[in-house]
């Protein structure tokens, strides 16, 4: 085994360059979190993860001190296109954008013209394939997230006899499995890259990039133990369940984790009063700092609700407005920060319209106010259909912002019920009532209460345990390898 495993890890979007969802939180944070492990299982390990990201006309290049590392083309029906890779750096990880053409035309990280989309991904799957043989670094890890950068582990198996490429092994990440590119057979023809005919794929399947890149990967790691479960399912698996299940023995799902030292209570600036679990009574100033923001009732007995993300069907926000509305003779303040589906914001504020004495719909993206409802408030609500991972029950958690989520995903691996959340299990309201009235109940009770808010603050949900997960995984992969390797 060598001294440093090398990994190429491929992602849409990462912080602190580009951000649109969750995933940009990961990719910004695993592949640090990698290279700053120190050992593995006992042996001398290091790894050099190196990121690679499209140069999206949305990234503002001229703050990142870009290098030209290389020069290539790729051919595309005939044609040669240019394609450029400018190199920089962020906290000691080394970051590759590649250009050219089909990225320069879209105008942003996720178009609505999902035929531009699969044609900027195939490109950019391509493209970094292809700049591991211009660059004087090979990596032995390709790592995928995705369906936007999946086809470059399809393209890796069809190119298995190339010497450049035969000893990579590749890993692809399960962000969320629905999304799965749509039908890209047109532009891998035009790419060169040929079709699929194996049965273990369904037909409509073997022309989509996420099953493409599920096939090619030699582990597959959604991300959640019991999103790694629920996928092999036929309510969550979309098709491709029976597939999975014969995959099962390369699946391991893994928590992703949180940057703790942005997400931090005690360092936060976004907060007028920091705090931690032994300095816990300061908590109580950001709540009346934020109800006193929005023009709530300043009073710290009301228990404050939030929702705080993404409004959409997935996220259950219509089954928390039903909800409330069969909770208006109870004691609560509510308060949504989000924007999304123009339907689920109208039926906000028509919510607000009723209640207009005790929730506050801020249909915005606000950094700020986000940071202040997580550090204030004392229920998070989470009602998510289906939820792979979630970061915010875990962000509310360190801040003490007590979560209350549908049991499913990520969301049962993260929240203890009875001890640092509540769950409840069926999609709709009523199943919300019983389970908010057991909060509400036990939030008269301010021991009670504090013991719940403690115990989630004080629960590892660092990049370092998620990390060494996948370390793991690496390791596992490369010694296959070298057995492999030895007997033949």
């Amino acid at each position: 085994m060598p001294a440093r495993i090398n990994v190429l890890y491929l992602a849409a979007e990462a912080e602190p360059f580009v951000k649109i969802g969750g995933l940009a939180d990961v990719a910004g944070s695993l592949p640090i979190a990698l290279r700053a492990l120190p050992v593995l299982a006992g042996n001398s390990v290091k790894f050099d993860v190196r990121l690679v990201l499209p140069l999206h006309r949305t990234i503002e290049s001229s703050k990142l001190s870009l290098r030209l590392a290389a020069e290539y083309s790729i051919n595309r029906s005939g044609a040669a296109i240019p394609v450029q890779v400018h190199e920089t750096s962020s906290n000691g990880l080394p970051v590759y954008f590649i250009s050219g053409t089909p990225i320069i035309n879209t105008p942003s990280v996720y178009s609505t013209d999902m035929a531009l989309d699969r044609e900027k991904y195939t490109f950019f799957s391509i493209a970094a394939l292809k700049m591991i043989q211009q660059m004087g670094w090979k990596p032995d890890i390709v790592h995928a997230n995705d369906w936007h950068t999946a086809l470059t582990l399809y393209a890796l198996r069809c190119n298995h006899n190339n010497p450049s490429f035969a000893s990579i092994r590749s890993v692809i990440t399960i962000h969320n499995l629905p999304y799965m590119g749509g039908d890209c057979s047109d532009v891998l023809s035009g790419y060169g890259i040929p079709s699929l005919n194996d049965f273990s794929l369904p037909g409509w399947a073997q022309t989509q990039p996420l099953p493409l890149g599920l096939w090619s990967a030699d582990s597959i790691v959604p991300v959640s133990p019991t999103y790694a479960n629920e996928i092999l399912t036929p309510e969550f698996g979309c098709g491709l369940d029976p597939y999975l299940m014969t995959r099962s023995d390369s699946m391991v799902g893994i928590l992703n984790g949180l940057d703790v030292n942005y997400w931090n209570p005690e360092t936060d600036p976004f907060l007028p009063a920091r705090f931690s679990p032994e300095n816990f009574h300061a908590r109580s100033i950001n709540k009346t700092s934020l109800q006193k923001r929005l023009e709530l009732k300043e009073d710290p007995q009301v228990p404050l609700l939030v929702m705080i993300g993404r409004i959409d069907l997935q996220k259950g926000q219509d089954i928390t407005f039903e909800a409330l509305r069969n909770l208006k003779d109870r004691n609560w303040q509510f308060i949504i920060l989000g924007s999304g589906d123009p339907v689920l914001e109208n039926a906000a504020r028509t919510l607000e319209a009723e209640f207009p004495d005790r929730v506050r719909a801020v249909i915005r993206f606000d950094v700020s106010l986000g940071h202040l409802l997580y550090g204030g408030a004392d229920l998070f609500l989470m009602p998510s259909r289906y939820e792979p991972c979630g970061l915010a029950q875990m962000i509310a958690m360190r801040y003490g912002c007590v979560p209350l989520v549908r049991a499913t995903g990520g969301l049962i691996d993260t929240v203890l019920e009875g001890k640092t959340g509540f769950h409840f299990h069926d999609h709709g309201a009523e199943a919300m009532v019983e389970a908010l009235c057991q909060a509400l109940d036990i939030f008269v009770n301010p021991d009670a209460w504090h013991k719940f808010q403690r115990r989630g603050m004080r629960e590892d949900f660092s990049w370092s345990r998620s990390a060494r997960k996948y370390a793991n995984i690496y390791y596992s992969l490369l010694s296959e390898n070298q057995l492999l390797t030895s007997m033949r």
